[in-house]
């Protein structure tokens, strides 16, 4: 592979990254909106207790995903900014806010009507955040966008399509389904099933949209769903499909911790899938990676620059979900 590749997959392992543990933490907001029965209150115990050690540091692939665009496509970064000028700045809100409002719900005396509205405030920013994001993923590949004489025209078309709104509530789907998969490794007894049974309907809602985004991909972009249905972008959405079934009957027989890797296995080969499809399209069809990268002297030192990073990084996260997660009695 050729210095850009590289770059790529790069990046890929951050946007996953972010997927899977943002996607968690976003999906946990989400359970705790809909949280019901007569132990809501202890699922959402069990959701701040999940996510409060470790939901500001899952941020951090987010931010790298963006810093790697602007430095190695920095022309492909731009149209994104102005195409995604709106959905990006909603997400920001919703980020913001979801802090703010778990922040002070955290800290707030308990049982008023203030804390139940940070409560509603931050389970409403948390189903906005990853609507948007599929949202973004779906105008990016929906080819409305369309840069002509150096301007961005068709934003606007492309963030509303049927395919990007459909991505959207797919993607919140998916958070949800993967926050409730992760739980039930997290809690035990009576607080396991409720996050059980919130997996399997969330998974049945999963599938169906899984259909609608399909469809909806055949009709409205029909590149993409080439690249999803030949060569590598096949095999890795096949892959998905596999996890996908596999997790969920591991979850009919209660094998939690089982179910939690198929999980993983599913959302990072169903993102892949899409990125196989997308590649060599920052923005299809006008903007291309290969066209709007960088010098390669800039490409190898970013690339340099990120062995002594991962280096620092990856271990300093690792000891963080170890310190809150591996080892519970630390955190106290």
């Amino acid at each position: 592979m050729g210095t850009l590749e590289w770059v790529a997959v790069v990046l890929f392992v951050a946007l996953a990254a972010y997927a899977v543990f943002a996607g968690a933490d976003f999906g946990g907001g989400v359970l705790d909106l809909v949280a019901r029965g007569p132990r809501r209150e202890a699922q959402r115990e069990a959701i701040a207790g999940a996510i409060g050690a470790v939901w500001e540091a899952n941020h951090v692939w987010l931010i790298f995903v963006i810093v790697l665009l602007f430095s190695c496509f920095p022309a492909g970064s731009a149209v994104l900014s102005q195409a995604l000028f709106v959905p990006f700045h909603l997400l920001l809100l919703g980020v913001i806010l979801r802090g703010v409002s778990f922040v002070f719900r955290s800290y707030g005396p308990h049982r008023t009507v203030l804390l139940r509205r940070w409560g509603r405030l931050f389970g409403i920013a948390s189903v906005a955040s990853p609507v948007l994001l599929g949202v973004c993923l779906g105008a990016v590949s929906s080819g409305r966008v369309r840069v002509i004489d150096g301007a961005v025209l068709g934003a606007a078309a492309a963030v509303l399509s049927p395919l990007s709104v459909a991505l959207g509530l797919f993607a919140l789907a998916v958070c949800a389904y993967l926050a409730a998969v992760f739980l039930t490794v997290e809690t035990e007894g009576t607080l396991a099933d409720d996050f059980r049974r919130y997996a399997l309907e969330i998974g049945g809602a999963v599938v169906a949209l899984s259909g609608v985004v399909l469809a909806l991909v055949g009709r409205e972009a029909p590149h993409l769903w080439r690249g999803l249905t030949e060569g590598p972008g096949r095999a890795v959405v096949s892959l998905g499909a596999a996890a996908a079934l596999a997790s969920g009957g591991l979850l009919l027989t209660r094998r939690y911790r089982a179910a939690r890797a198929a999980t993983v296995v599913q959302v990072v080969s169903l993102l892949g899938g899409w990125a196989a499809a997308q590649w060599p399209f920052l923005v299809y069809p006008d903007v291309r990676a290969d066209q709007t990268a960088a010098p390669q002297a800039t490409l190898v030192a970013v690339l340099t620059t990120l062995i002594p990073a991962a280096l620092l990084v990856v271990p300093s996260l690792a000891l963080l979900f170890w310190v809150f997660k591996a080892r519970p009695d630390r955190a106290r």
